[in-house]
């Protein structure tokens, strides 16, 4: 079965959601919010796949320009990643380990793995490759 895109369903979710450019931090947050939900459902037409990745493109351009990550080693990058998030390494056990091992990782102790680097990545929504150097 091929799915046939249609224009005046593309349209009316355009109406619906009338995504533009994003300028302000609440512009961006409804963005973000339509994109989850969007993300969350269990099938997504081919209309709401492309007014999903309209508001991905639009939301990674707001965040480039407005919250630039700075270069530095992997683990400044988590520094910084963290104190934008507002997280504590308490936030971390059981996403890239535990207690003793994300301490080790924050702090500079342990190298970042291929997988928690993965795991980073899709956490923080990010490129993974900001975590491997």
């Amino acid at each position: 079965m091929t799915l046939i895109f249609s224009p005046d369903k593309y349209g009316t979710l355009l109406a619906q959601y009338q995504p533009k450019p994003i300028t302000t931090e609440a512009e961006n947050e409804r963005a973000i919010a339509i994109a989850q939900e969007l993300e969350h459902r269990v099938y997504l037409t081919q209309e709401e796949e492309t007014l999903l990745e309209l508001l991905l493109v639009l939301i990674k351009q707001f965040e480039e320009e407005n919250y630039p990550i700075p270069e530095g080693s992997p683990h400044d990058i988590l520094k910084h990643l963290m104190i934008e998030n507002n997280l504590k390494q308490e936030d971390l056990i059981g996403i890239i380990g535990s207690r003793g091992v994300v301490s080790e990782v924050v702090n500079g102790k342990r190298s970042i793995s291929k997988n928690q680097a993965k795991t980073l990545a899709q956490f923080f929504h990010v490129e993974v490759s900001l975590f491997i150097k």
